[in-house]
């Protein structure tokens, strides 16, 4: 349970399983003490489906599978926006699909999904430009699409939160910070993640300053760091150029890479108490800290970290958040007895 000072520890599954399945994912996560879940990628029987593909008979089995572990989904991990702006050949293998097309589909599923599994958030991208353009020279184009798409959630009584990740128009959060302030919309909101800032070369004070630029719409973190890359470090390239994510193979827990969580999340305690009355306006039980670990490794669509890796990276991330007097809550026998019905 949030707190004034606390955080709501959730995490995407899919990283917790070897081999995708949903008793995998919920056990491993269940037994970390968890309570919340990220959906991207599951199994449940009948091959690996992304979230986006699940049938209904797969979500109510789901749904079934979530009251057995205690498990509730903090958002939906879609793909929406990792397609490409303009319908050119770029060398990249991301995909196009016109704009209104995608509207009409792909965002609407996502907000079905989103209603289906009883979260408000919806986690989403701000789209590929050409390989090695300007991601200026597209933001206008970029603010259009995810308005619009921030519109759809908006009228879904859902949130839409942008992701910083390296390749796409908001590569930084200076850039992430320009459209949320273009979009103008309580709808759409940051979601921070210092190791996606981390790969492409931006030195530990750097990666703080483009969290402060994000600040002001941020609405959930993402946790996963990574060790420093020299500049010839495979999947490495200029600042802000474009980075290589199947290349990337130096992922670490929170406490042992080069983004210094333990001064982020210092400052989000800051914040929080105005941070959860704004999230807790539009629906949102409080402020996700989201781990994505990618502990044996990572790419463009997602990773891996398995369930000792996932336990490992959520207690490097619970010893950043007691360095920096965050509260938490990971489930104990006192929860046990209450899903029982018993008080203790």
């Amino acid at each position: 349970m949030a707190t004034s000072r606390g955080v709501l520890l959730s995490a995407l599954a899919d990283e917790a399983a070897f081999n995708l399945t949903a008793v995998e994912q919920f056990s491993a996560l269940a037994a970390l003490g968890l309570e919340y879940y990220s959906l991207r990628f599951v199994d449940l029987g009948r091959g690996v489906k992304n979230v986006m593909d699940l049938t209904l008979r797969e979500i109510q089995e789901l749904r079934h599978l979530e009251d057995t572990y205690g498990l509730n989904v903090a958002s939906i991990a879609s793909p929406i926006g990792k397609v490409k702006l303009v319908d050119v050949d770029d060398g990249t293998t991301n995909r196009y699909v016109p704009f209104k097309k995608y509207l009409a589909k792909d965002v609407v599923k996502a907000c079905e999904r989103a209603h289906a599994f009883e979260t408000k958030l919806i986690r989403g991208f701000s789209f590929y430009p050409p390989r090695d353009a300007d991601p200026e020279a597209h933001l206008e184009q970029a603010v259009d699409q995810i308005g619009q798409i921030t519109d759809a959630c908006h009228r879904s009584d859902l949130t839409f939160g942008l992701e910083v990740e390296a390749n796409l128009v908001g590569r930084t959060g200076h850039l992430l910070a320009e459209i949320h302030r273009r979009v103008n919309n309580p709808a759409l909101v940051l979601v921070f993640d210092a190791a996606n800032l981390i790969v492409q070369g931006f030195s530990p004070a750097e990666v703080f300053k483009q969290w402060e630029a994000m600040k002001p719409g941020l609405g959930w973190v993402h946790v996963k760091d990574y060790r420093s890359p020299k500049r010839s470090a495979a999947g490495a390239g200029a600042k802000g150029g474009h980075v290589d994510e199947d290349a990337l193979s130096h992922f670490v827990p929170a406490d042992r890479g080069s983004a210094n969580h333990a001064k982020i999340f210092a400052d989000l305690k800051t914040m929080l108490p105005s941070l959860q009355k704004r999230l807790q306006r539009r629906g949102i039980p409080g402020v996700f800290v989201d781990l994505e670990p990618h502990v044996r490794g990572g790419g463009q669509f997602g990773g891996t970290s398995g369930p000792d890796g996932m336990g490992i990276a959520l207690r490097g991330l619970c010893r950043v958040l007691d360095k920096a007097g965050v509260a938490y809550h990971l489930r104990d026998f006192d929860d046990l007895l209450a899903a029982r019905g018993i008080t203790s």
